[in-house]
């Protein structure tokens, strides 16, 4: 299958991750880790525009109209992109001194579910998986220790939640209910050893295909509900962190990249750190749910 990739604008960022498309907006966020900022794009005027964050930020989701609601170090936070306004939801308590909030995404009942990871290299699994709610509230998921949480995403119809730790090379499926604070059954979803390369980011397409970004191989990944590869597809950027679906149709693969993480991940190559669209690819997003929190 034939595809093209354009390469979105002149602004890189450090460790862009995190992307998610609103619909009703019709334009794309995405964060910068790293030098915490949120960025906009508007494919209809082509503008790219950004906030500064006010500490490391893990990933965002979509919030009320005219909101985000942003993972940032210590908790999850309501976003005004207009404004530049972030304001606490939740600050767990639970949250060693040495853990971030790092990859997360909205559950299709709109509850934010994001992993934390240690704040430096060697930090160790001091990682845990969170789910906030209305009102403030939160949770932890029951899952093993986590190194670095990666690539959340959910199944078109809420049931199965894919997590890895970037560490273990393993993208798990767990059974999801989302009317308790425990994960079902997991099994081991895909493995990316082979690859050479950690699962970074994921999304999920309308056919429940899992889309997953291969940090250190330059490519992404598509696999069945079953975890059997399906499709590789190249980037033209040497670290491609996270996919997601966008454009009036959802048909665009929108891929963020890193070109300098600050710790083992670094490339000058022009594409890293930018914004890359992936146009032809044949298949379809869904809309991420909102987060009313």
């Amino acid at each position: 299958m034939t595809f093209t990739v354009e390469i979105i604008g002149k602004e890189r960022c450090r460790l862009g991750e995190s992307p998610v498309w609103d619909s009703e907006a019709r334009v794309l966020y995405w964060v910068d880790s790293v030098a915490p900022s949120i960025w906009r794009y508007d494919p209809a005027t082509g503008e790219q525009s950004y906030i500064p964050a006010p500490q490391t930020i893990g990933s965002i989701v979509l919030g009320r109209p005219g909101e985000l609601v942003a993972g940032l170090t210590d908790g999850a936070y309501r976003v005004r992109f207009d404004t530049g306004e972030f304001t606490p939801i939740a600050r767990p308590e639970a949250l060693a001194p040495n853990e971030r909030f790092n990859d997360g995404k909205a559950d299709r009942q709109g509850r934010f579910v994001t992993g934390t990871m240690g704040t430096h290299l060697g930090a160790g699994r001091v990682g845990k998986l969170y789910r906030f709610s209305a009102d403030g509230a939160w949770e932890i998921l029951s899952t093993d220790p986590i190194e670095i949480s990666n690539s959340t995403c959910f199944s078109p119809d809420g049931a199965t939640l894919y997590f890895a730790d970037s560490m273990r090379h393993m993208l798990w499926a767990f059974r999801y209910n989302p009317k308790t604070d425990l994960l079902g059954d997991k099994r081991d979803f895909f493995e990316t050893s082979g690859f050479g390369s950690a699962p970074d980011g994921a999304t999920v397409d309308a056919e429940g295909f899992v889309w997953l970004a291969l940090v250190q191989a330059q490519k992404l990944v598509r696999i069945s509900p079953q975890g059997r590869l399906d499709r590789v597809v190249e980037s033209p950027a040497p670290l491609s962190s996270c996919p997601a679906f966008g454009g009036e149709d959802l048909d665009i693969l929108y891929v963020t990249s890193i070109s300098d993480s600050g710790g083992r991940l670094k490339s000058d190559v022009d594409a890293s750190g930018r914004l890359l669209a992936f146009h032809g690819l044949g298949v379809r997003g869904i809309a991420e749910a909102r987060c009313f929190l």
